[in-house]
């Protein structure tokens, strides 16, 4: 039998064999503090290319020093980190993954030692620091890390890149006027609040012309903040400006109290792909075959994003033929078994 989550995708020039993606997941395992990949990210992200993975999204990589989440984030703030890297996508390769990285920030949820950055004096929380608000300076060089990093990860090899838009990170904040009181160019309307990506998206281009994807949260769970009809619209200016794919996920700009149950930010994707035309992936508690198979033959998304349950089980793609009743491909090594 024919199914939609084992047919290829293909997102401008690059061709993705099925539509499983390993959602970038921060695993705080760079444990020298400089950014650089350990072994166990090989090992990570390696063994489910070997799980037939179609696209795999290496987490969340910060573009400066002072952007990281944490002192174990990744980076990409230096071209000493472009070798290994490129080890990390010849290796994925190998076993017929299409790569991915998700470039980042983490504005006022950094909890590094030294001064931190926003686009406004908030902290997140009580128990968080208070950010610096970013000078037009600020705003300026952090735009240029953010091209310099795709950059560096083009030179890796990378096929695909994602801007983290999504989750109270640095973007998000620009964009939520929960986050944003800038009285600015970069605040007030929305169009303002979004001159922050633009520019982001513009500098990048500069330097890539493969696909684009951008993670969103769709809703701030907050009566004050964003839904999803004000991201239907930030995802048609994203189109506009040739962004290709647009990762849909939500929450965490502000504590929240947020109902999660299976699929619950799926109708967050198929909103924004049908009102503003553009391909999305879903992301969010989707666990089987079935439920994936679904979501894509009913046109709710494009691609199904999968993070816990590739962390309990690396080889979920087969446990998802399995469900669906067909056959994929083995790796040679493990035919036996499979």
């Amino acid at each position: 039998m024919e199914t939609a989550l084992f047919s290829p995708y293909t997102i401008k020039n690059v061709t993705i064999k099925n539509r499983i993606v390993m959602s970038p997941m921060c695993m705080y395992s760079s444990h020298d503090e400089d950014g650089k990949l350990q072994d166990f990210h090989y090992t990570h992200y390696t063994s489910r290319a070997v799980g037939q993975v179609g696209l795999i999204m290496v987490e969340a990589t910060a573009v400066t020093p002072q952007g990281r989440i944490s002192a174990g984030d990744l980076g990409i703030w230096s071209d000493d980190h472009i070798p290994g890297f490129k080890k990390l996508v010849q290796l994925l390769k190998q076993y017929g993954a299409t790569t991915s990285i998700q470039i980042a920030h983490a504005g006022r949820k950094a909890t590094i030692d030294g001064e931190i950055i926003a686009p406004s004096a908030i902290a997140f929380n009580d128990e968080m620091k208070l950010p610096k608000e970013m000078t037009l300076e600020d705003i300026k060089e952090t735009i240029q890390a953010f091209k310099d990093g795709v950059r560096r990860a083009k030179e890796a090899g990378f096929e695909i890149i994602e801007l983290h838009g999504a989750h109270g990170y640095l973007i998000n904040e620009f964009l939520s006027p929960l986050s944003n009181k800038r009285t600015d160019q970069y605040g007030g309307s929305l169009e303002n609040r979004y001159r922050f990506l633009s520019e982001i998206i513009e500098a990048v281009k500069e330097v890539w012309d493969g696909p684009l994807l951008v993670r969103v949260s769709a809703n701030d769970y907050n009566p004050e903040g964003l839904g999803v009809d004000d991201y239907v619209e930030y995802a048609k200016m994203m189109k506009k400006q040739g962004v290709d794919l647009i990762d849909v996920s939500s929450g965490a700009l502000v504590p929240a109290r947020i109902e999660a149950y299976p699929g619950y930010q799926v109708n967050f994707a198929e909103k924004i792909r049908h009102g503003a035309s553009i391909a999305t992936g879903a992301v969010g508690l989707i666990t089987s075959g079935l439920q994936a198979e679904e979501i894509l033959r009913n046109e709710r998304a494009d691609l199904i994003f999968v993070a816990r349950e590739l962390l309990r089980d690396p080889y979920w793609p087969r446990t998802a033929a399995n469900q669906l009743g067909v056959e994929i491909e083995s790796p040679k090594q493990y035919d036996r078994g499979w």
